[in-house]
């Protein structure tokens, strides 16, 4: 039961981690930006905000975003950090599946002990690579920015980045450190019956078919 409590743990840490990297990677509020020096900036109350799709200027008129699809000409941290953030949210859907999958109140045709925990094995490593790539994106891609420009402040999508890295990371080592003690499953193929009639054993047929085939 512990167990099973903690693989739900670090699965549920997993999932949740995974929606806050796909909300990170989607918005553009990650830094807040000053063209021009602090004082001016706050003097006219124009202030602009970066993230990896679009760069939108906010003053008290005026709200404007200017979407960044020039590729060749993005700055390499900026096409790093999304490349980052892409394959963190691609490998979310595989990795909790197989964690998913791994969990002992989950029963798949042929499922053995051994797979179990190969799939827990595989999907935890998975959701480390994701805690990785977010966290790499996510503190490059401030630094990179206050080095380019006046960067003021850390915007909601630059927090929710941090966040969902710092889950996929508890997640995927709760579940590496708990795939490997749980309770064995019965294999039932590994089971055998003795029959008079014919003299040897036979393996064990599903427990419908037990009751017609032995003869006392």
């Amino acid at each position: 039961m512990a167990h099973m409590c903690r693989h739900l743990t670090g699965s549920v840490a997993s999932c949740a981690g995974w929606v806050s990297l796909i909300v990170a990677t989607s918005t553009n509020d990650w830094v807040t930006t000053c063209d021009y020096s602090l004082a001016t900036c706050v003097r006219l109350d124009e202030l602009a905000t970066q993230g990896l799709w679009a760069e939108c200027v906010i003053a008290p008129a005026l709200y404007h975003c200017v979407s960044l699809n020039q590729i060749l000409s993005l700055p390499a941290y900026l096409q790093t950090s999304r490349a980052l953030m892409i394959v963190a949210c691609l490998l979310g859907l595989p990795a909790l599946l197989l964690v998913v999958m791994s969990l002992p109140c989950v029963r798949l045709p042929n499922d053995t002990t051994a797979v179990k925990r190969r799939r827990a094995l595989v999907g935890g490593i998975l959701i480390l690579i994701m805690a990785v790539c977010g966290a790499v994106a996510t503190i490059w891609f401030p630094v990179a920015t206050n080095m380019e420009k006046a960067l003021m402040a850390f915007g909601f999508s630059l927090y929710t980045g941090w966040v969902g890295a710092g889950l996929c990371l508890c997640g995927g080592s709760i579940i590496l450190c708990c795939h490997g003690s749980g309770a064995a499953l019965p294999i039932r193929e590994n089971s055998f019956y003795y029959s008079r009639q014919s003299g040897r054993a036979a393996p064990l047929d599903p427990p419908a078919n037990h009751a017609k085939s032995v003869h006392v």
